[in-house]
């Protein structure tokens, strides 16, 4: 109960009343004792230093006999003066050695009198006794005379009822100040606590609010006080903390959408070797779940390449590995991340297998086109040579040899001729003649343009299908080109006598074209890199008849940029079929 705000203020609005009237009922009745004290002695001090007081006091009479009688008709004469009432304020006279009640104001208590500080002073030293104690019960004054060769003590008593009465009256008062006080304390502490505790409380329940995530509500700014200010703050807070968070959010999803969609692998661990975040990449890359926080950590994954602690210590910025996982090339980076808290390690996996592949092919590519150039221009110089040594050849011999060197210049032309095309490929700077044409009229154009080499070697050379065949949107010629090295290559591998079809047709959106032979055909082994660079399934047979080994991978250059397909078919018996299928409307560029 007393933790809440209004119960404290409250509280302290009680202490505050209590304390400034505890203080104010001190201060009055220190006051009016101070004032009553030095009223007092400034009244005593005023009489008894009247020449003709003191001058009664101490000068007898003629034929004084009694001097006690003297004194007391004297100060009976001045009672006014000292305000002796009989009843608070009375005197005393007193023998001067012993201190004994001759005579008085009042004679009940005069003889029964306490002997005062004051009083000893004026008997022992024969000195006037007017120092008085605020917090005694009583003032009092004592004043050592001589008449008639007599000592005397004037004694002057006040037992302050005035005073103690009025005193009474100020603590009356004060309790009921007090009291008044309280009720409007409490009151005040009411209003004030409203005050400040209703907009407090709208803060509070603000606050609980953004805790739980609904950063739109904003609290209604009611004043143009600290807490307003304090309120218009807070609702900045608010909105400042929900961009934040919205940015957080979005880097968040970012991050993550990024980590889901790259192409490498990552993989990050606590320093405990656990799992905190993986992507679908690098599960596919080592080809085995890895959920967050489960049974899979750092030493199941890559303890074999470095601990966790060899990691999260290193001294430079990363450790890189390579590793085989199954059919994969992986190249492995281990990186520690917070290293001065050592927090965990990051692994980002990358996969080097095509890159690896595609340094084999490039290697294998070069040899292959210094093997290419090199045996016609070893052939080229063995000829020149001999002839250049041998002026005197038969005629024959020296056509013989001049055609072989002329033979092997339009081979080693066609090798270049070809790299060319496959380099303009690669760059992207190949340009497409796209126009709208029958594709049958290309069917029959290839066909009459191979017919004489299929019959020079016994081949039977039929097309069918090219009667109902669309209008495609292509490069005319590089089709054709495409056609025919298709049926080049199947006059030259089937043996003489052979059976050549090509057979046509439409299926949606598309063409195709389907050339089937009954040759040699390719094994299964050799299928999948029929269509790489320089790839030969019988080498020197190929390189017998002129081939290069570029005409099929030029082919599926050009169909690839078509946005066409073209692949070997799988079929039972003998022979090749090699299928090209178009886009009827064209590649979108």
């Amino acid at each position: 109960m007393l933790r809440s705000l209004h119960m404290k203020l409250v509280l302290i609005m009680v202490l505050l009343v209590v304390s400034l009237m505890t203080i104010a009922g001190a201060f009055l009745v220190n006051s009016v004792n101070r004032f009553f004290l030095n009223d007092f002695y400034a009244q005593m001090s005023e009489v008894f230093g009247e020449p003709a007081f003191v001058r009664d006091l101490t000068t007898p009479k003629e034929g004084e006999t009694d001097g006690v009688q003297a004194l007391d008709q004297v100060l009976q004469a001045y009672v006014g003066e000292l305000g002796v009432d009989g009843r608070n304020r009375d005197y005393y006279i007193l023998d001067g050695k012993t201190g004994s009640y001759l005579a008085g104001s009042d004679d009940k208590n005069g003889p029964y009198l306490e002997m005062t500080p004051n009083l000893l002073c004026a008997m022992n030293q024969g000195e006037e006794g007017n120092r008085s104690d605020m917090t005694a019960a009583y003032l009092d004054l004592a004043i050592p005379i001589q008449r008639g060769g007599q000592d005397y003590i004037i004694y002057i008593l006040d037992q302050r009822a005035t005073v103690q009465e009025l005193n009474s009256q100020i603590f009356q008062l004060i309790i009921e100040a007090l009291f008044f006080g309280l009720v409007i304390s409490v009151l005040l502490s009411f209003l004030l606590s409203r005050a400040m505790v209703t907009p407090i409380g709208a803060l509070t329940r603000g606050a609980k609010r953004v805790a739980e995530g609904d950063f739109d509500h904003r609290i209604q700014v009611s004043s143009h006080d600290e807490i307003g200010v304090l309120t218009g703050a807070f609702n900045d807070m608010a909105g400042q903390l929900q961009t934040t968070i919205q940015e957080v959010e979005n880097e968040r999803t970012k991050l993550s959408t990024l980590f889901l969609h790259m192409t490498d692998g990552v993989v990050a661990f606590n320093r405990s070797g656990e799992v905190i975040h993986s992507n679908p990449a690098a599960e596919e890359m080592l080809n085995m779940p890895i959920p967050v926080g489960g049974a899979v950590g750092y030493d199941d994954l890559f303890g074999e390449i470095a601990s966790l602690d060899t990691v999260l210590n290193l001294e430079g910025d990363c450790l890189d590995s390579e590793t085989v996982r199954g059919d994969r090339i992986l190249l492995l980076l281990l990186v520690p991340f917070d290293r001065e808290k050592q927090a965990g390690v990051l692994a980002v996996i990358h996969d080097v297998t095509q890159q690896v592949k595609n340094e084999t092919m490039r290697k294998e590519f070069v040899a292959n086109v210094s093997h290419e150039l090199r045996t016609p221009i070893t052939n080229i110089r063995s000829y020149a040579e001999t002839l250049a040594e041998n002026p005197d050849l038969p005629p024959d011999m020296m056509a013989s040899f001049l055609g072989v060197i002329l033979n092997e210049s339009d081979r080693m032309t066609h090798i270049v001729r070809d790299l060319l095309a496959l380099s303009r490929f690669d760059s992207g700077h190949s340009e497409m003649n796209l126009t709208e044409f029958p594709f049958g009229e290309v069917l029959r154009d290839s066909y009459q343009a191979v017919l004489l080499e299929a019959q020079r070697h016994g081949h039977v050379l039929k097309l069918m299908g090219d009667g109902d065949l669309p209008a495609v949107r292509a490069d005319r010629e590089r089709v054709l080109q495409v056609i025919m090295n298709i049926l080049s290559n199947a006059i030259k591998y089937t043996p003489d006598g052979g059976r050549i079809l090509m057979m046509a047709g439409r299926t949606q959106d598309r063409v195709w074209l389907e050339v089937e032979d009954n040759g040699i055909g390719i094994p299964k082994e050799d299928r999948e890199r029929i269509f790489e660079r320089f790839y030969r399934v019988d080498k020197a047979r190929s390189r017998e008849s002129g081939g290069t080994g570029l005409g099929l991978s030029i082919a599926q250059e050009i169909i690839q940029r078509h946005e066409g397909v073209l692949t070997l078919v799988d079929r039972e018996g003998p022979g090749t079929t090699v299928r090209m299928e178009l886009k009827i409307g064209g590649p979108q560029l």
